[in-house]
């Protein structure tokens, strides 16, 4: 069996990546997390929003009879990849899950969330809020570019069948991938031009470690991504999220170290990673309940 991306597939990704890095690159994330701090909630482009439904983000597992794109849940997961790498905010993957069902959704117009757990992202801003929401308060996220509210205790407004659960997951999945590869190439990228003691911080053998460990996470991680996209099973989703969610926050605080004292400033944008990965963590299904699954079909 032959594992590697396709040709279409390659030139899906780098697509996919030209579009964000030409309208989200750092300069954008940073605009982004500035006013953010300015106007105390996220903003959300939404002209960028309608460029990624014309561009067949929202729509590419949707069949061309309906207006989508007609490819698998494989080519999705290389785009939220993508997503993942440049920290994109907003609820895409409950805007994903909902393009075949709400109008306007697949094309970018409408802007769709979802309860996941006992949190909902991006609830003010959205047009369109599935699952019962009633009672949801503000709730302070450790994110600036992922405003949350929280459910009352005891209630749960998650919404969609198994597939639309098992696909949301994956996708979120997919994004911590992105951002685990993102910090590996970063911390790599810093340890090649930071000197100290008279030489480059990257011939240190503790910095060399730390980097090959982060590089093992990603690849672990991706391989588990790559395949559960390919099976759609249940259990190989729930180990794919596990492993990413631990290369995405594990390969950030990596990162953190390997830029030293620099990585804990504000200017710097490992935080960011590291803050949006604890925030994909937490969202939906918990480690805690995914090993409890993954350990009872043993």
């Amino acid at each position: 069996m032959d594992f590697q991306l396709t040709e279409d597939q390659r030139a899906l990704r780098d697509g996919v990546r030209d579009l964000l890095e030409g309208r989200f690159d750092r300069a954008a994330l940073r605009a982004a997390v500035d006013a953010s701090e300015r106007a105390g909630t996220a903003p959300l482009d939404r002209e960028l929003w309608r460029e990624l439904g014309a561009a067949g983000f929202f729509s590419l597992t949707l069949p061309e009879a309906e207006g989508g794109v007609g490819l698998g849940l494989p080519e999705a997961v290389l785009a939220f990849e993508e997503a993942g790498r440049v920290l994109l905010p907003g609820p895409l993957v409950a805007t994903f899950l909902a393009a075949g069902d709400i109008p306007g959704a697949a094309s970018g117009d409408v802007m769709v969330t979802s309860a996941d757990g006992s949190l909902v992202a991006w609830l003010d801003e959205a047009d369109v809020v599935r699952g019962d929401v009633s009672g949801a308060v503000p709730a302070r996220s450790v994110d600036p570019l992922t405003p949350l509210h929280r459910l009352p205790a005891g209630g749960s407004g998650a919404s969609g069948g198994a597939f639309r659960a098992g696909a949301g997951a994956l996708l979120t999945a997919a994004e911590q991938l992105g951002s685990a590869a993102r910090t590996t190439e970063m911390a790599v990228q810093y340890a090649r031009e930071r000197a100290q003691f008279g030489q480059l911080i990257g011939a240190f053998q503790a910095v060399k470690h730390l980097c090959a460990q982060m590089l093992v996470r990603a690849e672990t991680a991706r391989a588990a991504v790559y395949a559960a996209a390919v099976t759609g099973d249940p259990l190989e989703v729930c180990g794919a999220k596990l492993l990413a969610d631990d290369a995405a926050v594990r390969n950030a605080r990596d990162c953190l170290q390997v830029h030293g004292g620099m990585g804990f400033t504000w200017e710097a944008d490992v935080h960011l990673h590291l803050k949006r990965a604890w925030v994909r963590a937490g969202a939906g299904r918990s480690a805690g309940d995914a090993e409890e699954a993954l350990a009872a079909a043993l």
